[in-house]
């Protein structure tokens, strides 16, 4: 088990190197196309995805504890944060940054397409890196034929709710760390993910990305494409709409405040 844990790290670790370096040069080789922000988007995206397949199946096939899976969670959540470059990752918060007038609605839909191109080639590329047989968790996986079994385990209305929940517990904690400093927002965020994903996991997966549903889960057995439509695009969308609602709108009314509106350095970054 430590060896497979080693190996999956280190795979992990090759992972984000890999990705941060063609992030730092698709910059620097599209600063003056405009197209930049599209690539970041698509190795960011690639990153997750593959980083949580990797994680996804050492937590169900590696024999570890929860609390080290938790830990693994948080851990990959901070570096992802801290490596991303202004990526979403996220169609919800593509979407939201757009509700916000952060970048245009064009914008957020080409973003929200990289996304899924990205899922999709993490989809295809983690079975390569897998069938290498790097260790016997790898191997044995390959064995069975990369099988993987639906993370819904709960009848659809509560697998539907958990995600809802999951995603509006995120973008609650995005939206009230907005102003944090970023080396401390994304501990807090990372919390806030590790938590809902011990809450939330043993019924859905916790996954709250319709991005990353589509290249970790949408593959599994076990449950049909629509209940996954439901329970890992749809519900995500509802829980990051309605935290961005209760926050923007119901609160201020409540307290007497305005709408909170968009800060004036956001809304002159649209692509």
């Amino acid at each position: 088990m430590t060896s497979d844990v080693a190996v999956s790290l280190s795979v992990l670790a090759g992972i984000v190197a890999l990705s941060d370096a063609t992030r730092r040069l698709m910059t620097r080789a599209l600063a003056d196309t405009g197209l930049s922000v599209y690539a970041v988007e698509l190795v960011s995206t690639f990153q997750l995805c593959c980083c949580t397949h990797e994680l996804k199946l050492l937590a169900e096939g590696g024999g570890i504890e929860p609390r080290l899976a938790l830990t693994f969670t948080y851990l990959a959540a901070v570096v992802h944060g801290l490596t991303f470059g202004g990526a979403t990752g996220n169609p919800s918060g593509a979407l939201e940054h757009a509700y916000h007038a952060r970048f245009s609605g064009g914008c957020a839909l080409r973003r929200i397409a990289c996304q899924f191109a990205a899922a999709a080639a993490a989809r295809a590329a983690v079975p390569v890196i897998w069938g290498v047989g790097l260790s016997g968790l790898h191997a044995r996986h390959k064995l069975l034929g990369y099988q993987c079994i639906s993370a819904i385990r709960a009848p659809l209305p509560k697998a539907a709710a958990v995600e809802l929940a999951c995603a509006f517990a995120v973008q609650t904690a995005m939206t009230h760390t907005r102003r944090v400093e970023e080396k401390y927002r994304v501990h807090a965020v990372a919390a806030v993910i590790a938590t809902v994903v011990y809450a939330g996991g043993s019924v859905t997966g916790a996954v709250f990305n319709p991005a990353l549903a589509f290249s970790t889960q949408f593959p599994c057995s076990g449950n049909s494409f629509l209940g996954s439509c439901l329970v890992y695009w749809l519900s995500p969308l509802l829980g990051m709409m309605s935290s961005v609602l209760l926050f923007d709108k119901l609160v201020p009314l409540l307290v007497g405040k305005s709408p909170s509106l968009p800060l004036p350095q956001e809304t002159k970054k649209r692509a």
